[in-house]
């Protein structure tokens, strides 16, 4: 029997219902979304949106034209959001949602018709009368709009620019569509998710600059083959997809070890120490608002790197190492106002001698996560916060991600005080 061939065998038994979706998290908890769908191929794609935005809590209500029926079922919206989906304009008013307003309103697929009849004020649909109503909401600040344009290429043109440029004057979020085949095509759900979770975030880490460091920093014994740890960046992506909902302007950076996220980072990989050093000094230089350095650098490399191949079947070889450069030290060094959070991790040794350890970085950084070698269980782990002001146990890395997006928040919030008061 080959890979490909079903053994008959009866799926593993779940306690999820029909209707239920796989949690993963409640960063959208309590938050009610207005879908609007429109007559685009892309609608047959809204299902899993609807499901994707309640995978991290919401309340999912679905506006779909006569149009976009023709490409998504009403039973499928109504399966995916658990409501009825809204096709027309009724004496109950619901495109105006006076009894249960919405927090964001999510337009997508958006057509290039939706989008000129929106910036003009056409309400011919229970969609463009929702957004009219939408809009007098988001000028009161009682809500956000997210537009996902969907369309042919032939059809981006000066009267699309115009009616966007428009909209986004006035407030209105426009998600970037993912470029390919000549087409704006729908992004993939999560984008749709943390996009609408940044536009309802309240942070005060929203638009700030910071950059984490995550994986392993190889550095090359000769043309092929490279001394590399085991780490592979994983809690760095976590942080930087916490501080991307939060709505910071997040940039991983990432030794290259095999491993990429699967979650939309603004993501750059470093293939070697010495590229890791460059990006992060000229990160630092550029004005970061603060930098987490959280990847696992190396402490050695080669003295001298060979060029090309060596030689394979010796019976030894020796390998002379030296010490790398303190990478943190020149990004502090290049920015000194820049808020640092370090990282410190060792082996073998007591919790006590851990919190000492880490404790002497806290010279120049308001943070430093400590970890030990022990504490760490597959793709879960135990860290120390070491600040000046004491020690705080965080199990699990989602845990460890929002404390450390917390803890910027209040200096986000004591810099807003510092500033005020000058």
């Amino acid at each position: 029997m080959s890979h490909f061939d079903w053994d008959f065998s009866a799926p593993t038994p779940s306690d999820m219902g029909d209707h239920d979706v796989p949690p993963a998290s409640t960063r959208l908890a309590g938050r009610r979304i207005a879908l609007l769908v429109t007559g685009g191929i892309a609608a047959m794609k809204t299902p899993e949106v609807a499901r994707g935005l309640r995978r991290h809590g919401a309340e999912v209500v679905a506006f779909a034209s006569e149009d976009a029926l023709r490409y998504v079922a009403r039973e499928a919206l109504e399966w995916a959001t658990l409501s009825p989906v809204i096709t027309g304009l009724t004496y109950q008013a619901e495109h105006l949602s006076d009894g249960a307003p919405f927090d964001a309103y999510l337009l997508a697929p958006a057509t290039h018709s939706t989008i000129a009849k929106m910036a003009h004020g056409i309400g011919d649909t229970v969609v463009t009368s929702a957004l009219i109503s939408a809009l007098g909401r988001m000028e009161r600040g009682e809500t956000q709009i997210l537009v996902a344009p969907t369309m042919h290429g032939t059809m981006h043109n000066a009267q699309l620019v115009d009616n966007a440029k428009r909209l986004a004057a006035q407030g209105v979020h426009f998600v970037a569509p993912r470029d390919a085949y000549g087409k704006h095509n729908l992004p993939d759900t999560q984008t749709l998710c943390i996009a609408v979770g940044r536009a309802l975030s309240t942070s005060p880490l929203a638009g700030k600059r910071i950059m984490v460091t995550a994986g392993p920093t190889p550095v090359p014994i000769d043309g092929v083959r490279r001394i590399v740890n085991r780490f592979r960046g994983r809690l760095g992506a976590q942080i930087a997809e916490e501080l991307t909902w939060r709505g910071a302007e997040a940039e991983l950076v990432l030794g290259d070890g095999a491993w990429r996220p699967k979650a939309p980072l603004a993501l750059t990989v470093t293939r070697t120490f010495d590229a890791y050093r460059d990006t992060v000094v000229a990160r630092a230089n550029s004005g970061l608002w603060a930098a987490i350095f959280s990847a696992g650098v190396a402490d050695y490399r080669p003295k001298q790197a060979v060029a090309g191949k060596i030689t394979s079947g010796q019976s030894s070889l020796m390998l002379e190492l030296e010490p790398t450069e303190k990478v943190i030290d020149l990004a502090m060094k290049a920015a000194p106002a820049m808020h640092s959070i370090a990282f410190k991790y060792l082996e073998g040794v007591s919790e006590e001698e851990l919190i000492r350890v880490a404790g002497q970085r806290l010279d120049r950084a308001s943070l430093v996560v400590a970890t030990r070698g022990e504490d760490t269980r597959g793709t879960e782990q135990r860290a120390l916060m070491v600040r000046p002001d004491g020690v705080t146990p965080i199990e699990n890395k989602a845990a460890i991600a929002a404390a450390i997006a917390d803890h910027l928040e209040t200096l986000a919030a004591q810099d807003e005080i510092r500033i005020a008061a000058q």
